[in-house]
């Protein structure tokens, strides 16, 4: 939860300070929103990482962008978690059971 809030407030942040074209805003913004409530997860976080990698070549801040790029990526292969719309809606999947 902490990990998907954090890459949440980072994307919507990047979306709103930077003077970003509109449609890298609104999907940073739309990624972003979808991972603060945990809906979607896998899409949101694969396409957070595609939009900060986009963003990457021409943002001054370089590095903020791949940073922000590896943890949505990484958020689309760890899935929503505990707490989030997905694991309500969907069931929480383990995938390692435990003997």
């Amino acid at each position: 939860m902490c990990l998907r809030l954090i890459a949440a407030t980072a994307a919507i942040h990047y979306a709103v300070a930077s003077g970003q074209p509109l449609s890298r805003t609104v999907l940073e913004g739309a990624a972003g929103l979808l991972l603060s409530i945990g809906l979607w997860t896998p899409i949101a976080g694969g396409a957070l990482a595609v939009v900060a990698v986009w963003s990457a070549f021409t943002a001054p801040d370089l590095w903020s962008q791949i940073l922000l790029a590896a943890v949505g990526a990484a958020l689309a292969m760890l899935g929503p978690g505990a707490w989030s719309i997905d694991a309500r809606l969907f069931g929480r999947k383990r995938l390692i059971r435990e003997p």
